[in-house]
């Protein structure tokens, strides 16, 4: 038996995809590992009879003979089916996917992954080369799959590939009157209108761990659509129940229609609806009333709701027991043979009285098998410390645990016995969790475990007062209009770091609106830097819009200084491609959290009430605060953005930190895969390898760590993003201790920009060649990428001419035509004789004044005119040659040369 797999909770792509590959691999069936969205629910329901379906629980493993796995690359999104993946006897396992840069932890023996819109496309390119034709009801599905995922050719993932690919599809009779009714029109005007008064008003409550929203909306007539507005909202918000109302006039009286949607376990809305005289599905159902008291209803209706939503779990309601132990002496090849047999991804480990004293996964096995140490005992490559729970630990906190450590099992003990166990999946199935489709993250609704800190004691003692006063009216503003406000990223950090209160001014501030609260125009963070801007005129208001950010800017202000306040919508974020600008999107505080760099900047403070002061540290920032290392959050973070080597060292050496050692691997496979230099030839923009590392490399080199971070970079071969060759070699090195040498005598009032000296000097190692392409590539300013372009010819002039020059007037002149910086650069390329030249240029032969001026010469009865400029520099020449030494001899210098 040949199984297709689509990933829980399919979508038209992963359906699509899997019905063209029945096409491909004749007499395969195709298995929905856990639900589908309701589009493509609603969808089979008409149309299941026409395509291989067949249920999980009528699959025998022992029968399966290949897996395709289609639209993910993650066993976790296959629900249960993902056992199957280990079964030993498999003749051949595949994953077709569109989600580049994904770390999977399927054991695939062929894959195809590529840049396309949709993961139906590459199916329609094989069914192409293969000249297999479809039936309508193929084209039609798999026509829905693209669509769907490429927002019919609109997002900005579509590819010309997707295009050729619907294009054939139609030709093979895809229905466009099908795929209109199941694809997702979008909003009408009238929709997005009623979506901003929606969003201005709905109103929350917090239940057990789940928020309800409800709203009512009054219009003048019926509003067709209404459920696509309510399904919006609940994207957008991320709440988990809703309840949206509409007033409207009907026949001769008033009129009620009630949308509902839950995500909610165990709750109903079919029942509550049925009472009503309305219905639908346990989380999607409607009703339509005349003449009624709508506030009535709509408490009625949610007072039904409140009653239904369940109390939390706890490890005992979902926990395994009893568990699979083994004993510390087992042999690796009896553990195997014991996962084998029975399923499990891990097994505890239990000492001859039940106590509990490790755990052994199947990777770890996997490992032992490789070198060869099937006959070792598990002890010695167990995992000994364990996190555990009680069986009263309710499921926020398992959820919490799991995330914070990244553990896949939690052993449950009662009295100090192990009684259960809870693994990664029995939380995922309980919470009816989806993956995000484009970052691979889980959005898990449940509160994670935070830690307090009193903002009237800690917050408010390390800052400086102002600043908390700025932090404080910000939060009041926000809760004005019922938002969450955080301040995140390094200021958290540096709070934490703060060795003495009171004193604290931090520079650059982020401030998170929570994307609950989206406005339909320009977001919340938008709107909330304006209400700022009113209260600090002196500010400067900044809106990019394309990243739903603001910007608070003050210069030199007498109390807040010099201070750069950022304020954005929570939001989440996709890199077309390595080294891209982000395509962002609102979302919740901890999805914005995920998509940031390390942990140590993932963290997040509440500023608004009721829980001001709690931290939110979802990912072990303050373990590895605590460590003194510097972790990255994404395995394919570097190859997404390079600019995040750069800042992880500048981090490292700033406080003084560890890059940890996975991180470290990570840095390196980016840096070695070849992955920016395929990038830069394939796309025009490259933001990161651009501007965006044109600023990075300012940080850096206008630190004073600034050689340290330049020798780590180095170490890590992290260099080549500037240029492949570049490397700190012992001469670059010895190049930028004479830089820092010149910098200090030549320019100690800082009227050079020193880091662009600095990057410049970087830039000058490479070959001729390449200088100018790297300079233009970084946009450094038009003054610098002149001096690069000419300093070949500017140094061959002067190693060429100065040492057939015998006077000092001679070199004087030879010099005077570069400025200071083009000398530096060429005193830095040069060899000892020629730098000591310029030294004593800059040093004292351009100090040296003319013996006589202007007036001097008028008064001696030269005729005023051009020729002075050419007798006083000639006095000057004169002078440094040592010709004449004082104003009498000066005179006979003219009288002798310039007689009248």
């Amino acid at each position: 038996m040949d199984l297709i797999l689509c990933h829980t909770t399919a979508d038209f792509d992963a359906l699509g995809a899997a019905v063209g590959l029945t096409r491909l691999i004749p007499g395969s069936k195709i298995v929905l590992t856990g639900g589908s969205h309701p589009p493509v629910r609603d969808f089979l329901a008409l149309h299941r009879d026409e395509y291989p379906l067949i249920e999980r629980r009528s699959v025998n493993p022992e029968k399966i003979r290949s897996l395709t796995v289609v639209d993910t690359q993650q066993r976790d999104r296959l629900g249960k089916a993902a056992e199957w993946l280990d079964l030993p006897h498999l003749g051949e396992i595949i994953v077709y996917d569109h989600h580049l840069g994904q770390e999977s932890d399927i054991p695939a023996t062929r894959s195809h992954i590529s840049s396309v819109g949709a993961t139906t496309t590459l199916i329609v390119e094989q069914l192409q080369q293969q000249q297999i034709s479809l039936s309508s009801a193929e084209a039609t599905v798999m026509a829905l799959g693209i669509h769907v995922d490429t927002g019919s050719l609109t997002f900005a993932q579509s590819t010309p590939r997707d295009a050729l690919a619907l294009a054939w599809l139609m030709q093979q009779g895809a229905s466009l009157s099908v795929i209109s009714t199941y694809r997702d029109p979008g909003l009408s005007l009238q929709l997005q209108q009623l979506l901003t008064e929606a969003l201005e008003n709905l109103e929350y409550l917090c239940l057990r761990g789940y928020t309800i929203a409800w709203v009512t909306l009054k219009t003048d007539a019926f509003v067709p659509g209404l459920s696509s507005l309510a399904s919006q909202l609940v994207e957008l918000t991320e709440i988990d129940a809703l309840l949206l109302a509409n007033e409207y006039l009907g026949k001769g009286d008033s009129s009620l229609s009630v949308i509902g949607r839950s995500q909610i376990p165990k709750t109903n809305l079919n029942l509550l609806f049925q009472l009503l005289e309305g219905g639908g599905h346990s989380q999607a159902a409607s009703l339509n009333l005349r003449g009624v008291d709508s506030q009535a209803i709509l408490k009625q209706l949610l007072d039904g709701l409140k009653a239904q939503i369940p109390h939390p779990l706890t490890a005992r309601d979902l926990m395994s027991s009893p568990v699979r132990t083994i004993l510390p002496e087992t042999t690796i090849a009896e553990a195997q043979r014991i996962l084998l047999r029975y399923g499990h991804s891990g097994l505890s480990v239990v000492d001859t009285q039940g106590q509990l004293v490790g755990i052994i996964s199947r990777r770890d096995i996997d490992i032992a098998l490789h070198h060869g140490f099937s006959h070792a005992p598990v002890k010695g490559y167990m995992t000994r410390n364990l996190k555990t729970i009680t069986p009263d630990t309710t499921l926020p906190q398992i959820e919490s645990l799991m995330v914070t450590y990244d553990i896949g099992r939690l052993p449950v003990l009662e009295n100090g016995q192990l009684v259960g166990i809870v693994t990664r999946t029995d939380v995922l199935r309980e919470l009816h969790q989806e993956r995000d489709e484009d970052g691979g993250e889980q959005k898990f609704k449940i509160q994670n475990s935070k830690f307090k800190i009193p903002l009237s004691t800690e917050l408010q003692n390390s800052l400086a007062p102002h600043l908390w006063q700025l932090l404080t009216i910000a939060s009041q503003e926000a809760e004005k209009r019922g938002w969450h406000l955080y301040l995140v990223g390094g200021a958290v950090r540096d709070l934490l770091l703060a060795e003495t209160a009171g004193s604290l001014m931090i520079k650059d501030i982020d401030l998170v609106v929570d994307g609950f609260h989206k406005s339909a125009d320009v977001g919340a963070g938008v709107e909330l830097a304006k209400a700022l801007q009113q209260l600090y005129p002196a500010a400067r208001l900044e809106i990019h819009g394309a990243f739903q950010t603001a910007a608070l800017l003050w210069h030199k202000d007498p109390e807040l200084d010099s201070l750069w306040v950022d304020i954005a919508t929570a939001r989440t974020e996709f890199y077309p491609y390595p080294a891209a600008n982000p395509e962002v999107e609102a979302s919740s505080i901890r999805q914005d959290l995920y998509r940031r760099d390390f942990t140590i900047n993932a963290i997040a403070l509440r500023l608004t009430s009721p829980r001001s002061g709690e931290l939110l540290d979802f990912f072990g920032g303050l373990l590895d605060l605590q460590a003194k290392q510097i972790r990255v959050l994404h395995p394919n973070s570097f190859i997404e953005d390079p600019t995040r080597i750069y800042r992880g060292v500048r981090f490292a050496v700033r406080f003084g930190f560890e890059i940890e050692p996975q991180t470290e691997e990570f840095i390196r496979y980016a840096i070695n895969s070849g992955v920016y230099d395929r990038t830069a030839q394939e796309n025009s923009k490259t933001p990161a390898l651009q501007t965006r590392l044109k600023t990075e490399l300012k940080h850096i080199l206008e630190a004073p760590y600034w050689k340290s971070a330049l020798q780590l970079l180095d170490n890590l071969g992290a260099l080549q993003c500037i240029h492949p060759t570049l490397k700190l070699d012992g001469s670059l090195l010895r190049q930028l201790r004479l830089l820092e040498r010149c910098l200090r005598r030549f320019d100690a009032e800082q009227t050079l920009i020193h880091w662009q000296i600095r990057l410049e000097a970087l830039i000058a190692h490479l070959a001729p060649e390449y200088r100018v392409k790297v300079a233009k590539n970084l946009q450094l300013q038009d003054d610098s990428i002149a001096r690069l372009k000419n300093l070949t010819q500017s140094y061959s002039q002067v190693v060429e001419y100065s040492p057939t020059f015998q006077r000092p007037s001679q070199i004087a002149q030879l010099l005077r035509q570069y400025d200071l910086p083009m000398l530096i650069l060429i005193a830095l390329q040069s060899r000892r004789e020629i730098r000591h030249q310029i030294w004593e240029y800059l040093t004292v032969w351009t100090n040296v004044q003319p013996l006589l001026n202007g007036n001097d010469l008028k008064k001696l009865g030269y005729k005023p005119g051009p020729q002075y400029r050419q007798i006083l520099d000639n006095v000057v020449a004169a002078t440094l040659d040592r010709v004449i030494k004082d104003r009498a001899e000066a005179e006979e210098f003219l009288a002798k040369h310039y007689p009248q």
